[in-house]
């Protein structure tokens, strides 16, 4: 009796299992009699989800929800309805990082299966897809990303067809592995020198910096896959990011931070906007209605959806009003506070409606969506080929002394510095990528035939190996390693190097990263032990009448006045990619012409940096909370130095830099004729045109700027600004290329807070013409008889203090 009782109830058991699985499954797909996305219009999906399937939507599924909710009743709308019973799914790390649908991702949104809604897959990547490499211990099949040139280089290249086309090969990848949005580009301004991400950055400039967003979004979603330009807005600095307040004046906002986001969105609608962790003057930019909404969609036409970064902002209630529409990586608790509000009147469904409307937009769009087929075998070597040219055309020749560059004669070198061995690709954090391999310096030189001293290629490796073991392991995800200290070569040994080969070779690196900004000893300054190096390695190689190369793989800028003279050649390859090695040998051997100049200034000393005095700002111990790496410390900086941003300062109150912004050598030389402006007086827009010649005797590539000196009668301005850039084509030697800018009246205009609006003075403008912001070449001159309003906006962003902010008219 027993017995059969106990079939009895496992028979019971299997049946009630077996239903729940078949109510469960049918909870997941598709109901039929619901609007379905694709084939409804959104709005009617939209009346047809929950309320908690919308909020839900709106949190992103990176903590884990559990199963999506079933079917409501026919005919009955029930804004409570509980998830089907079912083990919740895992929660996720904070930090981007899921193995849902694509491992090693950033996170994915909630699915409603029975709308036909699909989860959406992000993932970091500012230079290269950052994705887990190895899935589930099989490392019979790999998952590997190109790593490219970081944003810095990229913009250094002053090629925005360069960067359209590194952005199609990427947004390749992004597609091929299954990923809907790629989480970049970054693009927030290089404030400082010390900023821990500027390498993913392009430049102290809004023109540069959106010109080069706008260029790889246009590429990157060229493939059916989305972007999220990033960090919106004034995220500067890595100290206390997620704490810290940014006090700044809504003219500098308006005419340097936001006027990058400003054209990549009117050039290029990326699918998404990413805001920043930190609050700009005292409010979180997520919860900020006048960015968001005003700014953002109104005044702009941004047409896409906003996400907050990962874990960023603080009221989920404060970021639905502000139009901050996807909260990630999401958790259950910021949609029940989502619902709870609603229920209680906090909150208008309405604008949950409309923040939904804007998601589903794009998720219609989406590879997902349309059920694509991705392979996980994306053709790596043909991209490598792309970030090889890349990385090539973005490096910037400082010096060249005595025609040390490029290799004449060269069979034999003497390669020193410890990252000639080791070299960095990229930084660290959110923007490194998991790649299968990086060329090192010592083996792009062997593979482009030439020979490296034994001693060195032998000595350096073990060495560096020996290091590596013994140093601590980094404690998170955000921390680079302590940099090695350079190998003490004994001065017998030099003397010998210096007899053996035709030239020597140093190449220094830094590296950051996300998390912690760089400092100045031992990181913008030489290490003892690098200056030691520089200068042993010169007296050796100078004895014998033999030149000095220095090579500079670093993610942003260093001092170089204190050390420059003593060396006959400076390479600036910054952070190249996974080809690293193989393309800066391109330049040094002279493959490639090297045709990059600065996008970020290169100041003598860090005192001459017009925020130096005020990065990262202060803090307030007192009001921490939290420990150890969650520590939260309340701080604020004031950005006294307004609108005088990298040259913008250096021009206007007569600074001289080490290297100036727009500055770059090459291997031949290049004139300029004829500049010549269409017409007097301004009407819809001006013309000016100028002849560039390759005056040398290799083939090149010369960047050329334009920039305006504007009346300052009534707002203070800096006496120069860059309005427009472009590249020749490799220009044979005695060819000429003839290059054309146009000037519109919002390139005249600054910002009038008294107005709220873009004001092109009455008054003499001069529109130079020339190789960098303190080489000009050519001006002409135009009259602009009565002021003009070129564009009216409302009152934004406004700080709650007085900013002491810098004035050209009291220097």
């Amino acid at each position: 009796m027993m017995k059969n009782q106990t079939h009895s109830w496992k028979f019971i058991s299997i049946f009630s299992l077996l239903l729940f699985v078949q109510t469960y499954c049918m909870a997941q797909s598709a109901d039929q009699s619901a609007p379905q996305l694709g084939k409804a219009s959104i709005k009617e999906v939209i009346a047809a989800m929950t309320l908690e399937e919308k909020a839900k939507l709106l949190v992103g599924a990176g903590r884990g929800f559990g199963p999506p909710p079933p079917a409501p009743t026919a005919g009955k709308k029930d804004s409570t309805v509980k998830p089907a019973a079912a083990p919740p799914a895992p929660a996720g790390p904070m930090i981007g990082n899921t193995d849902q649908k694509v491992s090693g991702a950033a996170g994915t949104t909630y699915a409603i299966p029975r709308l036909g809604i699909p989860s959406i897959v992000v993932s970091d990547g500012p230079a290269g897809l950052r994705i887990s490499p190895i899935r589930k211990g099989d490392s019979t099949k790999t998952y590997y990303a190109t790593a490219f040139p970081v944003g810095t280089l990229l913009a250094s290249s002053w090629d925005v067809d360069l960067v359209k086309k590194v952005g199609m090969a990427f947004g390749y990848e992004v597609h091929e592995y299954g990923v809907d949005i790629l989480l970049g580009p970054g693009m927030n301004i290089h404030r400082n020198p010390l900023g821990g991400r500027n390498f993913e950055y392009y430049s102290e400039d809004p023109l540069v910096t959106g010109k080069m967003a706008a260029a790889i979004v246009t590429g990157i979603q060229s493939n059916g896959v989305g972007t999220s330009i990033k960090h919106f807005i004034a995220n500067n600095q890595e100290t206390h990011r997620n704490t810290i307040n940014t006090i700044v004046g809504e003219r500098a906002l308006r005419e340097i931070y936001l006027r990058g986001f400003e054209i990549a969105v009117k050039d290029a609608q990326p699918w998404t906007v990413m805001t920043s962790y930190n609050k700009v003057n005292g409010t979180y930019t997520s919860e900020r209605a006048d960015l968001v909404t005003n700014v953002l969609r109104n005044e702009w036409g941004f047409k896409g959806f906003v996400m907050t970064d990962w874990g960023g902002g603080r009221d989920p209630i404060a970021q639905m009003k502000a139009g901050n529409d996807l909260i990630m990586p999401g958790n259950p608790n910021q949609a029940k506070a989502i619902i709870d509000a609603v229920n209680n009147k906090q909150l208008d469904e309405s604008t949950l409606n409309d923040n939904v409307e804007r998601m589903l937009n794009i998720i219609v769009k989406s590879p997902a969506f349309k059920n694509f087929k991705y392979s996980n075998a994306p053709d790596l070597k043909k991209d490598a080929g792309i970030s090889r040219m890349a990385a090539a055309e973005g490096m910037v020749l400082l010096k060249n002394n005595g025609n040390a560059l490029p290799f004449n004669g060269v069979k034999k070198v003497a390669l020193f510095g410890n990252t000639s061995y080791d070299i960095i690709a990229g930084g660290t954090g959110s923007g490194d990528v998991n790649k299968a391999y990086t060329i090192s310096l010592a083996q792009g030189l062997q593979n482009g035939g030439l020979q490296i001293n034994d001693p060195l290629i032998k000595g350096y490796p073990a060495y560096i190996a020996d290091a590596k073991a013994k140093r601590p392991k980094p404690r998170n995800f955000f921390q680079a390693p302590p940099p090695i200290p350079e190998m003490v070569i004994s001065s017998s040994d030099l003397s010998q190097e210096a007899a053996d080969a035709d030239i020597a070779v140093i190449t220094l690196g830094r590296n950051a990263g996300e998390g912690a900004d760089r400092k100045l000893d031992n990181d913008y300054y030489l290490s003892q032990a690098e200056k030691d190096l520089i200068k042993n390695v010169s007296d050796a190689f100078h004895a014998k009448g033999k030149k000095v190369v220095v090579v500079l793989n670093v993610g942003g800028v260093i001092e170089v006045a204190s050390w420059r003279d003593g060396v006959d050649a400076i390479l600036l390859a910054w952070q190249p990619g996974l080809e690293a090695g193989n393309a800066i040998t391109d330049v040094l051997s002279g493959k490639v012409n090297p045709s990059g100049k600065l996008a970020t200034t290169f100041p003598v000393d860090y005192k001459d940096v017009p925020s130096a005095k005020n990065f990262p700002g202060k803090e307030f111990p007192d009001q921490a909370t939290g420990e150890g790496f969650r520590r939260q410390m309340p701080a604020e900086v004031t950005y006294e130095d307004g609108i005088y941003v990298g040259y913008r300062y250096y021009s206007t109150f007569k600074v001289d830099p080490a290297y100036e912004f727009g500055y770059g050598s090459s291997y031949t030389t290049f004139g300029y004729s004829d500049m010549k402006l269409a017409s007097e007086g301004l009407k819809a827009e001006k013309t000016a045109s100028i002849t560039i010649t390759n005056t040398g005797k290799v083939a090149g590539k010369e960047v050329v700027e334009l920039y305006i000196s504007a009346p300052a009668a009534k707002l203070d301005k800096p006496v120069i600004e860059l309005k427009g850039f472009a590249k020749t084509h490799l220009l044979q030697p005695g060819e000429s290329q003839t290059l054309k800018f146009k000037i519109t009246p919002r390139d005249l205009a600054s910002y009038d807070t008294a107005q709220e609006a873009w004001i092109a003075e009455s008054g003499n403008y001069t529109v130079s013409i020339g190789a960098s912001s303190k080489d000009i070449k050519q001006t002409a001159k135009f009259t602009l008889g009565k002021e003009l309003v070129v564009e009216k906006d409302e009152k934004a962003l406004m700080p709650q203090v007085i900013i002491s902010e810098l004035k050209s008219s009291t220097n």
